[in-house]
């Protein structure tokens, strides 16, 4: 019983789903062998986590940019007035926040709001 606990724990904190271990245990208590399908289970979880970390990546590069954008806006603002952070945010579309000609939206965004009375 500790065996099995100590499985279902080590599979879980791998990535296997309840569901998942339900099934493949069923299977196994009947005798069959679920390796190569617990293996495509693994093999699907890493791919899918891979790709995640991906995304992790480029989420992180692109709020470093941002930040970096920002503190430039704030430097540039007076210390009473509205920097317009998400406002430079919202105007740059997704694309364009990985270009490395973003940087004078907050410029533009910065200088009319310095002309603003």
């Amino acid at each position: 019983m500790v065996d099995r606990i100590r499985l279902i724990r080590a599979a879980l904190s791998t990535g296997f789903t309840i569901e998942e271990l339900a099934r493949i245990l069923a299977l196994r208590d009947d005798g069959g062998a679920p390796c190569m399908h617990v293996r495509k289970l693994a093999g699907a979880k890493l791919k899918n986590l891979e790709r995640h970390i991906q995304e992790l990546v480029g989420l992180k590069e692109q709020l470093r940019r941002v930040i970096k954008q920002w503190d430039k806006a704030l430097k540039k603002a007076h210390p009473r007035q509205r920097a317009r952070l998400l406002e430079i945010l919202a105007a740059a579309p997704a694309a364009r926040r990985h270009d490395p000609t973003y940087p004078s939206l907050v410029s533009r965004f910065a200088t009319e709001e310095a002309q603003q009375p």
